[in-house]
């Protein structure tokens, strides 16, 4: 006797060709359930995207919503990833995280999807000082007040090959001097990019009722500076490690943003030296168990090999 094939519940991705989304979609690949219609901006984000069959890449708009809503028909959920940490001469916070967001979202109303995935940051406020988490904020809130049912996780710094984080973290360890903003003290709770694409994947399985925001970290918090020397040891690199006081940093980083019109700004240095703390992970509550910091970090070095 045939047992039937299990019914395919289909997203929508948008910022498909990120680190998170390519993860995520090569996740896609692999399940027997889902299936992923990949919204990104251009022919190349279109190669850049893992080729199966149950990956449907799309060239997206976020000014024009109409044709936004085409792409997102027969989606269950659309997961939103699409958003900036640093802003360029053309690209800004406000348009980039803001009015993308709101355009999935009206988007997603009129074409009757049941549930919104956003990735956010921790955090993330429309009360922030900082523009950047300000701007993640009043994307959540776009989200929250939409009437639509969704899942918000605020992240950390995310680990995986591939990664932004990763990508960081083996430049600074492998250049034999380190110079780390700061003292390097900070605390990081990293993530590992595999554990965040189960969560989101569940959350799009089960599309709970109303509005939830969780916090998801990884399952050791450890400063920076130890990570970095961790991950050289790792490596088998001997590196020394040096300091950058924070008010030279930024005063560099003023600079130099108003000089190109953007790049790494006091914004962005204030997010990325902030130690990384929750009062109550997710983990549980998004059904996922966390992969050790040890393993993420092997991850990363046997894809340098």
């Amino acid at each position: 006797m045939n047992e039937n094939p299990p019914l395919l519940m289909k997203i929508a991705v948008t910022g498909a060709n990120s680190s998170v989304g390519q993860n995520l979609l090569a996740h896609v690949a692999e399940s027997t359930d889902v299936e992923a219609v990949a919204g990104v901006r251009s022919q190349r984000g279109v190669d850049s995207l893992p080729v199966s069959p149950r990956v449907d890449a799309r060239i997206i708009s976020y000014d024009d919503v109409a044709d936004l809503a085409e792409a997102l028909q027969g989606a269950s959920v659309v997961v939103h990833l699409a958003g900036i940490l640093i802003e360029n001469k053309t690209t800004k916070y406000a348009s980039a995280n803001v009015a993308v967001t709101a355009a999935v979202v009206q988007a997603a109303q009129m074409a009757s999807v049941q549930h919104i995935v956003l990735v956010s940051v921790l955090g993330a406020s429309p009360d922030s000082r900082n523009r950047f988490l300000r701007s993640k904020g009043e994307a959540e809130r776009h989200v929250t007040e939409s009437g639509m049912s969704s899942t918000i996780i605020r992240t950390p710094i995310l680990l995986g090959p591939d990664t932004a984080g990763a990508d960081s973290l083996v430049r600074t360890a492998t250049h034999g001097k380190a110079k780390l903003l700061g003292d390097g003290s900070y605390d990081m709770r990293p993530l590992d990019i595999d554990d965040l694409n189960q969560a989101i994947l569940n959350a799009c399985r089960t599309r709970p009722e109303g509005s939830t925001t969780h916090e998801l970290v990884g399952p050791e918090s450890i400063p920076y500076r130890e990570l970095v020397m961790r991950f050289a040891d790792m490596m088998g690199t001997e590196i020394a490690v040096g300091t950058i006081p924070l008010w030279i940093a930024k005063l560099g980083a003023t600079v130099s943003s108003r000089l190109k019109g953007g790049g790494i700004t006091p914004t962005v240095i204030d997010v990325i030296t902030a130690s990384e703390v929750v009062s109550t992970n997710a983990d549980a509550d998004l059904g996922i168990s966390l992969t050790p910091l040890s393993t993420t970090l092997e991850k990363i070095v046997s894809n340098r090999k």
